[in-house]
């Protein structure tokens, strides 16, 4: 698979507004671990490749453990290894990414709201949204994945 078109390069100020949203996500409130396995979880999901690489090696670079990177896909059977934030944070970016299947119903965003305040579950969303938006734009112009350029 070969890079379709650098878009960092034909629209900067588009790619700049992205980045601008991403700092925004860096100053708030949320745990940059817990926004990292979401980033993690949506690149799963959508089955990004290059956001997959990057998430895991930002995620070892914050301490996770493998064990733990491992199981984001199946953090619901993971029993303890998740807490009930991330929990809660894994389930909202599912149904929030998957928007179209789910709808994301009421029971969801009731057992988001019972771990996070309204302004941490805004910011969340964003962050889904952003992450969603960065995936798109990786399938879509077939960004390279950093492990496959080091291989």
């Amino acid at each position: 698979m070969s890079k379709r078109l650098d878009y960092n390069q034909i629209a900067p100020a588009g790619v700049k507004a992205l980045g601008g949203v991403y700092g925004y996500i860096l100053q708030s409130d949320l745990p940059a671990s817990l926004v990292e396995l979401v980033y993690l979880r949506i690149s799963q999901i959508n089955n990004c490749a290059y956001c997959l690489d990057m998430h895991t090696r930002e995620l070892l670079k914050k301490g996770q453990p493998i064990e733990k990177i491992a199981l984001v896909q199946a953090w619901r059977e993971a029993g303890k290894l998740f807490d009930p934030r991330e929990r809660a944070a894994l389930a909202w970016a599912e149904t929030v990414t998957r928007v179209a299947e789910t709808g994301v119903p009421d029971e969801a965003y009731e057992a988001t709201r019972a771990e996070f305040s309204e302004r941490e579950i805004t910011d969340l969303t964003i962050a889904i949204s952003l992450m969603n938006a960065y995936n798109r734009m990786a399938i879509s112009f077939r960004n390279t994945p950093q492990a496959a350029l080091e291989a």
